[in-house]
């Protein structure tokens, strides 16, 4: 792994609090990743299972956590089996985990080869009465491809047909929206990389370069500072991409007087963060275009008061449709008269500001946590209102990563340029 080692406590931790969720006489089973196929005999990169990196911190393919905290053999309490090594496979592939490895970086006892999982497993299954599996139940994911925990669903249903089955993924839900003081610690390491990435094309974006160059530049920065890479596909989109609110094709030319809207995040020990920012391609904002900007950063700066416990994704969205609406008016796009009269259905912000305010950050961009879920100590959330107007060629977001507390939230990017002048400033060349 590129990161510094984070140490087995958290994942330690993690498993206790899993384990104290589950009822007595049951058991939950976890997969790792797979290794998905690219073309000919490629993979594309293995990126561990955040649920499985979440309670073991192992980074490797074809390894599976059993967690049966009631099971009479001490020894298939905790277990992680993974992949034996061999010659062939250290040749060709690489250093797999030795026991001893997956021991330190998991802080479990009883690491077993992969092979002796099937005994292990009908051990455990006898002593359960309900049986805990995993499955991705993001709500707006549908995938062609089974993963390797829904599979064993599958499989798992006709080997013990007369087990009771349970949704681990609720369980996980409520533990991983409430970070820990050491996944704040990594996810603050995941916004200071990305700064260090913003601040370095502040002073290489010029007229005439590509999109593309500009992520170069980005990704150099992730990787010498030892970031996984980017945490989601990134948008580097100047003029009317801007308004092509998930634009990741990145190849076209910065051209002079148009603004490049950038969404990235550096990935850190499977960690993101989640930034948005929008600078003027020639370094100057002009009029309109600062007049615009202003406008979503008083938005910005009013929303991330509401990052308060109680407040739900529902409440601020609320709330920030309503603040851009009135910027709009300011701005000339419609009238009071004109929503006076308006389709409640269709209000007329949507075609200026079509998309939500907030969403949950962790081990995924989009991180696990529900609209109606109140805040609550710990949670962490993006705060990113935006401005298209395609008919200007604008296209304006902001966006940083907000902590919830007991008191006031906390920004944990608040050190990353954001101001028309500080933005100004930074991309003057000497």
């Amino acid at each position: 792994m590129r990161y510094l080692p984070i140490g087995k406590k958290l994942f330690e931790k993690n498993r206790t609090r899993f384990a104290g969720l589950l009822p007595e006489k049951s058991v939950a089973i976890f997969h790792s990743n797979d290794q998905y196929p690219r073309n000919g005999d490629q993979f594309f990169p293995f990126r561990q299972q955040s649920d499985f990196f979440y309670l073991t911190g192992v980074e490797q393919e074809k390894s599976i956590l059993i967690l049966a905290p009631h099971c009479p053999n001490e020894k298939l309490r905790e277990a992680l089996f993974i992949l034996k090594t061999n010659e062939q496979i250290a040749i060709w592939e690489g250093h797999k985990y030795t026991k001893d490895e997956a021991r330190k970086t998991s802080g479990i006892k009883d690491i077993q080869w992969l092979n002796g999982f099937d005994a292990a497993l009908k051990e455990v299954i006898a002593e359960a009465d309900s049986v805990f599996l995993n499955s991705n139940e993001y709500i707006k994911f549908f995938s062609d491809v089974p993963d390797k925990n829904h599979r064993f669903v599958d499989q798992f249903r006709k080997q013990y047909p007369l087990h009771k089955l349970e949704r681990a993924a609720p369980l996980l839900s409520k533990l991983r929206t409430i970070k820990s003081k050491e996944e704040i610690d990594i996810l603050r390491k995941a916004c200071s990389v990305t700064q260090k990435g913003f601040e370095r094309i502040l002073k290489f974006t010029t007229p005439g370069v590509h999109e593309f160059e500009i992520q170069a530049e980005i990704e150099h920065e992730f990787a010498f500072n030892r970031a996984n890479g980017h945490g989601y596909a990134p948008i580097i989109a100047s003029g009317s991409n801007a308004c092509v609110l998930h634009y990741i094709e990145n190849d076209k030319v910065c051209e002079d007087g148009d603004l490049l809207l950038m969404d990235f995040g550096a990935e850190y020990a499977n960690y993101t963060a989640d930034m948005s920012r929008t600078i003027p391609v020639n370094g100057k904002f002009t009029v309109r275009q600062k007049e615009c900007y202003n406008a979503v950063l008083r938005v910005f700066n009013e929303a991330k008061k509401l990052y308060v416990n109680g407040n739900t994704i529902n409440i601020v969205n609320e709330k920030v449709n309503e603040m851009m609406e009135r910027e709009m008016i300011k701005l000339g796009l419609f009238s009071k008269e004109d929503v006076d009269k308006q389709d409640p259905d269709e209000p007329l912000f949507k075609k200026y500001f079509m998309h939500g305010t907030a969403h949950f950050l962790g081990l995924d961009v989009h991180d696990v946590g529900t609209k109606h879920e109140p805040f609550k100590p710990g949670m962490l959330l993006t705060c990113e209102p935006g401005l298209y107007i395609s008919d200007e060629n604008i296209g304006i977001r902001i966006e940083n990563d907000i902590l919830v507390t007991n008191g006031q939230p906390i920004d944990l990017m608040e050190d990353i340029p954001v101001t028309t002048e500080e933005i100004e400033q930074l991309m003057k060349k000497e």
